[in-house]
């Protein structure tokens, strides 16, 4: 599996932890009573701690995610030549990391698709609204459609890496 695959199983991993706290949070405080479904103080509130938690683990989680690939890399380095060539070790890290036009290629179309999921989350808030729903429904269908986008993206990305492109 390539370091572009494990990056991106690692973000859906994370994006998918953050959604499950938050539905948990959300849920248990509605069940006990504590909000209402108008207020959107409280909702605005939790999406925007949620999504500033969801970005600084994000940023953790993929500073960790980049040691220990390079340490796994050092690691094989020395498994198969026996000894610590730091500059062979260097350039295979960094060959990892750097995307190429295939990377990029997967990138835009992978990125094309998670657009797409949000747009149509977008417009079924809207429709909610329509349809008189509260207002928080309306946040929530927005909140978990950007969800939903990240995660199609991370899925479509698999695919590509997997599958391949074509340049069409």
């Amino acid at each position: 599996m390539s370091f572009h695959e494990k990056k991106a199983i690692i973000l859906m991993l994370t994006g998918t932890i953050i959604l499950v706290a938050y539905c948990t949070y959300a849920y248990q405080k509605y069940q006990l009573g504590v909000i209402g479904t108008n207020d959107m103080k409280f909702w605005s509130g939790i999406i925007l701690l949620f999504i500033g938690i969801g970005i600084v683990a994000a940023i953790i989680i993929q500073i960790i995610f980049h040691i220990i690939h390079s340490i796994a890399v050092t690691v094989q380095e020395r498994i198969r030549n026996g000894h610590r060539n730091e500059k062979e070790i260097q350039k295979t890290i960094e060959s990892d990391m750097v995307p190429d036009e295939m990377n990029r290629l997967i990138e835009l179309k992978s990125i094309k698709i998670g657009f797409i999921v949000v747009a149509i989350g977008f417009v079924t808030a809207l429709v909610s609204q329509v349809l008189d729903y509260s207002s928080a429904v309306m946040l929530n269908i927005l909140f978990l459609s950007f969800f939903a986008g990240s995660l199609s993206q991370g899925l479509a990305q698999l695919y590509f890496y997997r599958k391949g492109v074509k340049n069409a």
